[in-house]
């Protein structure tokens, strides 16, 4: 099995697509054509991980954190990032990252920590723009069921908790073959109308290939007619942070120790503790103090994430818990590693041993 089946798999529920604009997913270091050999999961990618890949025989690492963030203009191995880069190729080590992409999704950290949490009746706080396009194709009318449900089995036409949505409007094409032209219907040099009927379905972004193609291989006509759109409709199913409820409430103090030992976090920074009791809980893995007013927008009783400067505890009607980046985010490779299982379920997914967060406690 080569390396880049594993990680088209993962692309395929963690699309790189959701990624944020600042981010770097994806492909990191090498180009997935190796043989897969052993796979190490991490947060990081630190050289004393990639050591331990070394070690273990693992030619694949799959992280949450990307190795490269910013760009990169040299490699002398003047710094840890330049080191890593030098050995992984001289190993033939793949790197791949994932972090906004997985935060991001709907099957993602955030959904799968309020999961932890007991949360219910989740949703995404702060859902993603610019992720829609709509679908327009104009086809024959005894084609179109045809037609229609190739582009839904190829993931088109979902909203909210609906699928196989479409709108269908009869009308009439006109269209004049050319000489060279092999038309389904009409003849050659004469101008031809036909009775069609236009077909228009919502799909996210990354599925645009893939729907497209599914609609060309069903469609009878030679040249197929179509539109795409930008939408700029938010898509409730991606997007930063969650948002979800307790079953019942909880006293704040056990639910500020509860989280503590979820996460297993050495301490919580906090600002006053205004309300008794805890029942709307938001949340967000790594520095997700931006959305704090979303939180407040949805009546969140507590925002949980971390890397909160001074000022922003100032935040007014809710409660902030700061648990530090590496434990808002650890519970990553539990995720990455129950992705990739679902699929592959004899081969092994080592999760590194290697705690990697920079910040102790004295």
């Amino acid at each position: 099995m080569k390396i880049i089946e594993v990680l088209e798999y993962f692309e395929q529920i963690i699309p790189v697509d959701f990624q944020e604009n600042y981010d770097n997913c994806g492909l990191q270091v090498g180009n997935g054509q190796s043989d897969l050999k052993q796979a190490l999961i991490t947060l990081d990618v630190t050289e004393e991980i990639l050591e331990e890949a070394i070690r273990k025989d693992c030619n694949l690492i799959i992280s949450h954190h990307p190795l490269i963030f910013h760009g990169i203009k040299k490699i002398t191995g003047s710094n840890p990032e330049e080191r890593i880069i030098e050995k992984a190729l001289k190993k033939d080590i793949t790197i791949y990252s994932t972090h906004t992409c997985l935060d991001n999704n709907s099957a993602g950290l955030n959904v799968y920590i309020a999961g932890k949490l007991g949360l219910q009746n989740i949703s995404i706080l702060a859902p993603g723009e610019n992720l829609l396009k709509k679908l327009v194709v104009f086809c024959p009318p005894d084609h179109a069921e045809k037609v229609r449900n190739a582009m839904f089995l190829a993931g088109g036409g979902n909203i909210g908790n609906y699928d196989s949505c479409s709108f269908n409007v009869h009308g009439k094409g006109s269209f004049k073959a050319n000489e060279g032209a092999s038309p389904f219907v009409g003849r050659v040099n004469e101008l031809h109308f036909e009775e069609e009927i236009r077909i228009e379905l919502i799909f996210p972004v990354h599925l645009e290939n893939k729907i497209i193609q599914a609609m060309l291989q069903n469609h009878p006509y030679e040249e197929v007619a179509y539109d795409i759109y930008k939408l700029e409709n938010t898509y409730n199913k991606i997007g930063a942070g969650v948002i979800g409820n307790l079953e019942n409430p909880a006293k704040t103090i056990d639910f500020l120790a509860f989280i503590k030992d979820i996460f297993g976090t050495k301490c919580i920074r906090h600002n006053a503790i205004l309300k008794k009791e805890i029942q709307r809980v938001a949340f967000c893995g790594g520095s997700g103090i931006f959305l704090v007013n979303q939180a407040k927008r949805s009546k969140a009783d507590i925002f949980i994430t971390s890397d909160i400067k001074y000022h922003d505890f100032f935040a007014e009607k809710i409660l902030l818990a700061d648990i530090g980046h590496f434990e808002s985010e650890h519970l990553s490779v539990e995720l990455i590693a129950s992705v990739l299982m679902k699929k592959f379920p004899t081969f092994a997914f080592s999760i590194s041993e290697i705690k990697s967060n920079p910040v102790h406690y004295f």
